[in-house]
């Protein structure tokens, strides 16, 4: 039994194996914090990637909690064969696979334990077909638990984002989320601030809402910030969170450069 079990395992690795060769950069993006808006980020990177003429794809990997299609207005179940899992495919081109295309109802809860779920990554890892892509995203859950250690020790990321919200608190317990990828060994792109500031309707001042935005917490550079923008929420309540227009042109940088 365990000889049968190790050689599934083999198979699936090298298929992992397979799978990702055909993917440019290999990009998790995450943070021990809940809350922070790791998947709006994730969303406004993938878009502004594929504004840029990019093959991208995202992998949503908040197995119990996914919400990635919701944002780009995706409820088209993914199409299976014994080849693998084909990836649905957003207004833009960004090609999306998660959990919640697999459930008959967005509402379904996922009530696993861990074993389950690190076996869900590691199912969506070998049996996907994105075929060649310049980038994928890795939309990463909170906390520095099963999903992460079981995707950074099964491939080679080419950098982790960190996200975060301004204020101690978030920053304290990111930090955590800083600390695992280091320990195994992935590089550390640096840290997106999202709720970073307001601005006022009326005047266009920009408003610090949670403090002084130049006192950076992290330990690691920002290298992006995205607004409390009411657009934001609106869009992707809509599924259309493809059409807000956000420069990430230092981040962008930072990925070509990898």
């Amino acid at each position: 039994m365990a000889s049968n079990l190790q050689e599934q395992l083999k198979v699936q690795q090298m298929n992992i194996n397979e799978r990702m060769s055909k993917i440019g950069k290999k990009i998790a993006i995450g943070s021990g914090k809940g809350g922070v808006g790791k998947s709006v980020v994730t969303s406004l990177i993938a878009s502004y990637l594929v504004k840029q003429g990019k093959n991208v794809g995202v992998l949503d990997l908040d197995i119990t909690g996914p919400s990635i299609p919701m944002m780009f207005g995706i409820d088209e179940k993914p199409l299976g064969s014994s080849a693998g899992i084909m990836p649905v495919v957003s207004e833009s081109g960004i090609k999306i696979m998660s959990m919640s295309l697999l459930l008959p109802s967005n509402e379904d809860a996922v009530i696993w334990r861990g074993p389950m779920i690190s076996g869900a990554v590691s199912q969506f890892l070998a049996d996907v077909i994105w075929g060649d892509l310049d980038y994928l995203l890795f939309d990463l859950p909170p906390g520095t638990s099963d999903v992460q250690l079981t995707l950074m020790q099964s491939i080679k990321l080419d950098g982790f984002v960190v996200v975060t919200s301004p204020q101690n608190l978030a920053a304290t317990i990111v930090k955590k989320a800083i600390s695992m990828a280091e320990e195994l060994k992935v590089k550390v792109l640096g840290c997106v601030e999202n709720m970073a500031y307001a601005k006022c309707p009326d005047c266009g001042k920009k408003i610090n809402v949670f403090g002084n935005d130049e006192d950076n917490k992290m330990g690691i550079p920002i290298i992006g910030k995205i607004p409390i923008d009411p657009e934001i929420s609106k869009l992707c309540d809509e599924g259309k969170i493809e059409k807000y227009e956000i420069d990430l042109g230092g981040i962008y940088k930072i990925l070509e450069g990898l």
